[in-house]
């Protein structure tokens, strides 16, 4: 086994020594195993946007927005741990603090830090706290994931700006601007008006500039990401999205959208969800297309994945649908449901889920002609060289 330490093309000429060796090794009569994914183990993995967990544990939060965390500490299951060495996952962004629901969002989201820091420190073996770009690397080298703290909604920081520099001392990395509705800052993708940002948005973009948060315009609407992405001192990403190009629905971004967000440095992330088909089932097909489509826009530096899943998938898809119909449903009474999704639809692409699932968009990319240094700008060097950016 190499070393992480390697540099990346010798752990895989190692890596790919030892397979043929075992291969030479081998008697006649057995059967030869080929590891599809073998070249891309040892790369560089980022996550935009995504989640822990396992989803068919009977206490799992399948991220409705609308749970309220009352639990005094999140679990690591034998099953999490083994799938999140396998995947190969660097570091992912992960959703804290209140999204939507009857919590206090001020109260909920500090409670939701400090339920993560101990996260953090019962199981430091597999996780690493991340703060600037270099600890991405650093998990990698040590095989930790990286968790980034992130928000969905900036309603916990309600009219009072500080809490911005709050929030940044407690290790807060990624703020997006709005959920679905509008709020204080600004329209998200499902408000009509589609205004652009508010007097107060324009100054929680300068406040989150002068603290190195990364603002992230996912789910925004239209105006407002073009007016955050003009009005910020430094570029701004949509972390999990689609094309709007390819599907016509608002949680995807418009070709405008992407190319100023690319133009002045920033980052994209294509997500695995069912805004990516028309029909609301998306395939592997659906998310290299989008990531194509993406790559013509943007150019291939600042095209990457925010896939809004979990590493463990979820096994029971007839059982899950039942629970899902229930989501939605309460997720539409809440008016923070997006066009697109329903019942009848999955948040994931059904055939590129589970452990494997960055290595396998690898291979799909590689056959469709993409070169080893754009699939691995896109598995994590675009945010990589993105984060370097910002948090400085």
């Amino acid at each position: 086994m190499s070393d992480l330490t390697e540099p990346l093309d010798r752990r895989r000429f190692l890596m790919l020594s030892a397979a043929a060796l075992a291969a030479a090794q081998a008697p006649a009569w057995a059967t030869t195993v080929v590891d599809t994914h073998a070249r891309w183990r040892g790369s560089l993995i980022v996550n935009a946007l995504g989640g822990l967990g396992n989803p068919n544990r009977p206490d799992a939060d399948q991220g409705s927005g609308l749970g309220s965390r009352k639990r005094e500490r999140l679990q690591l299951d034998e099953r999490e741990r083994s799938d999140l060495r396998a995947s190969g996952l660097s570091a992912v962004n992960c959703t804290l603090g209140y999204v939507a629901g009857p919590d206090d969002p001020y109260q909920s989201t500090i409670s939701d830090i400090a339920l993560y820091e101990r996260f953090l420190r019962d199981y430091p073996d597999t996780f690493t706290k991340v703060l600037r770009a270099a600890d991405i690397e650093r998990a990698r080298r040590e095989g930790k994931v990286g968790l980034i703290y992130g928000f969905q909604n900036t309603t916990m920081i309600g009219d009072v700006l500080e809490r911005v520099d709050v929030f940044a001392d407690l290790g807060v990395r990624v703020i997006q601007l709005t959920y679905n509705p509008a709020n204080t800052a600004g329209d998200g993708a499902m408000a009509k008006e589609n205004r652009g940002l508010t007097p107060f948005g324009r100054e929680l973009v300068a406040r989150l500039n002068d603290n190195r948060l990364m603002v992230d315009l996912s789910h925004s609407g239209e105006n407002t990401c073009l007016d955050a992405a003009r009005l910020s001192k430094q570029p701004i990403s949509i972390n999990h999205t689609g094309c709007r190009a390819l599907v016509d629905l608002p949680r995807n971004k418009t070709d405008a959208e992407l190319r100023l967000v690319a133009e002045r440095g920033g980052f994209v992330g294509i997500y695995f969800m069912p805004f990516l088909n028309a029909k609301g089932i998306v395939t592997a097909d659906d998310v290299v297309a989008h990531i194509e489509h993406a790559i013509k826009i943007c150019g291939e530096d600042a095209v990457g994945i925010g896939t809004d899943g979990t590493v463990t998938q979820i096994d029971d898809l007839d059982a899950y649908r039942s629970v899902l119909a229930r989501e939605v449903e309460e997720r539409r009474k809440a008016g923070i449901a997006a066009a697109g999704e329903g019942p009848h639809t999955l948040p994931f692409a059904v055939d590129l889920r589970g452990a494997g699932q960055f290595f396998q968009l690898a291979v799909l990319l590689e056959k469709r002609g993409h070169s080893t240094e754009r699939i691995e700008k896109i598995l994590g060097r675009n945010f990589l060289r993105y984060a370097n950016l910002i948090w400085q």
